[in-house]
């Protein structure tokens, strides 16, 4: 039997140190996609309006909410753009502002999150202590997230926490976008990101959060390879469900400085130098992920 590799054997440090080097030209990039993509996404529906580009206008707009939040992630973490500075205005004004999420007050606690993964005081552990559960229990997840109610109960929970300046990134988004809608003569189009956020991307986030840490091992062990998993998207998932690298989840607990752009490279090196094997900790594409979602003494024994 072949033994565990180490980390150290696995990356050497010059390959880290380029590793973590950022590229101002791909952060800007990646950042010009999204918002293409959201342009692109309004524009279909605005230009052939019917149901199915009002949904798949719906669809879009809800990965590229959370491409938003990836982003802004990565900016709290200094590891997309060479700068802080831009890092702290990116990730207040242009991703975390359009979803009211305070990059300063995220930092704070994605933070803990990765100070104390693999424990109890893991203040993501809520999030998905619980699986896997019974198909019935995910079911009823999804429906709350697809029929509006977790939606509608967190813009809720936002709006009566609304305060200036703290909030005023968010307030110029929307004004902005309500404005651009209004000059091309297609402000109806403004409640397709109400429809993105309150009925899709709730969703995703839950599809997100349950392929990161919901289908490990065990979640209790300061093992990464235990703790945290990671999901090999196809090009349509990453396009709806797994925007900007989110889903090499399993390498950014190892190195969260490595920008997410390097991820993709970082998980070539651990998986060819066998760094994963003998660990369950990568899975291919989101149906397995809800399949490993889903207790085994939940799902009917085959015929």
């Amino acid at each position: 039997m072949s033994k565990t590799v180490s980390l150290s054997d696995a990356v050497t440090k010059d390959e880290l140190r380029a590793l973590v080097k950022t590229s101002d030209v791909k952060a800007l990039g990646i950042l010009l996609v999204n918002y293409a993509i959201i342009a692109g996404a309004f524009a279909v529906a605005i230009l052939w309006p019917n149901p199915l580009t009002i949904l798949l206008a719906i669809a879009l707009l809800a990965g590229r909410q959370l491409g938003l939040a990836v982003m802004m992630h990565d900016c709290a973490h200094h590891a997309f753009f060479s700068s802080r500075r831009i890092n702290e205005f990116v990730g207040h004004w242009l991703t975390g502002g359009p979803m009211n999420v305070s990059v300063h007050a995220y930092r704070a606690y994605h933070l803990k999150h990765h100070q104390h993964a693999g424990t109890e005081k893991d203040p993501d552990i809520p999030l998905v202590k619980n699986y896997p559960v019974s198909r019935d229990s995910l079911r009823r997840k999804f429906t709350r997230d697809f029929t509006g109610q977790t939606g509608i109960r967190d813009l809720i929970f936002k709006l009566r926490k609304l305060k200036l300046p703290k909030d005023l990134p968010w307030l110029v988004f929307h004004g902005a976008l309500f404005a651009a809608l209004w000059a091309v003569g297609a402000p109806w189009a403004y409640a397709l990101w109400w429809g993105a956020e309150l009925f899709v991307y709730p969703a995703i986030t839950r599809l997100r959060n349950i392929g990161e840490h919901g289908v490990v091992k065990d979640r209790l062990s300061l093992e990464p390879r235990d703790n945290t998993n990671t999901t090999l998207a196809s090009p349509i998932e990453r396009l709806f469900v797994a925007p900007n690298f989110v889903n090499y989840h399993c390498e950014h607990h190892h190195f969260a400085a490595v920008p997410p752009y390097n991820l993709p490279r970082l998980h070539r090196l651990l998986r060819e130098r066998g760094y994963f094997d003998r660990h369950d900790c990568v899975t291919r594409g989101y149906r397995n992920v809800i399949r490993r979602a889903v207790r085994a003494d939940a799902v009917p024994a085959a015929a």
